[in-house]
């Protein structure tokens, strides 16, 4: 017969969804935005998904010609800000582009059990930083509804970047109603003129759990 503290452990485990972000290979090094040091965090990530019954890996899915490239923009460089319909954005070099070797995960990535890759970023005019809502602020992605069909009311969020992709999620999820966890150590950031420092103090301020330690 399993312990009652056993029981309770494994229930908690499938009430807390991991949530990987983006771990590409357009995102590592040698990617079209790698984000430094990203590709260290890949077997971290791939020892904490064991523990997981449920895992949802995202996966940023850009139809080429995208708005948040500044390639779509005549004059425009990347990593300028500019203004579309939706509000502030910041244009990146092009990336993650549907089908090609840089949209893919990373080869290292190993999670075989996870449930469900959510792409996002796919409509052409709209960017789409977080999991859960799209830029514009009103497109959903239908994650939060999925993740409540399984009884998950808390998550754990890993990957990239700290500061834009991983923080819109977990503010996101928060907003939805969920715990939320951001697992540090198993992140990297962009830091973009203090995007960093700015994200953390947001993502704390709003009530998630930054973890350091892992």
């Amino acid at each position: 017969m399993e312990r009652p503290q056993a029981a309770q452990s494994a229930v908690g485990r499938r009430k807390t969804a991991l949530l990987v972000v983006d771990v590409q290979n357009d995102f590592c090094p040698g990617g079209a935005l790698a984000v430094p040091d990203g590709d260290s965090i890949v077997p971290s990530i791939n020892r904490l998904a064991r523990d997981y019954a449920n895992v949802v890996l995202t996966q940023d899915w850009h139809p080429a010609g995208h708005a948040s490239f500044a390639s779509s923009h005549p004059g425009c460089s990347p990593y300028e800000q500019i203004s579309l319909s939706y509000g502030p954005q910041v244009l990146w070099p092009d990336h993650c582009v549907q089908g090609t070797s840089g949209a893919e995960f990373h080869p290292a990535l190993d999670i075989p059990h996870a449930r469900l890759i959510l792409r996002k970023g796919i409509h052409k005019g709209v960017d789409s930083y977080s999991a859960f809502q799209e830029a514009d602020r009103t497109s959903d992605t239908g994650l939060g509804g999925y993740l409540r069909s399984l009884g998950v009311d808390s998550v754990d969020i890993c990957g990239l970047a700290t500061d834009f992709c991983v923080a819109w999620t977990a503010l996101d999820a928060r907003a939805a109603g969920f715990k939320v966890r951001v697992l540090l150590h198993s992140c990297r950031a962009i830091d973009l003129n203090g995007s960093l420092a700015a994200a953390q103090l947001q993502m704390s301020q709003a009530g998630c759990d930054l973890i350091t330690n892992g």
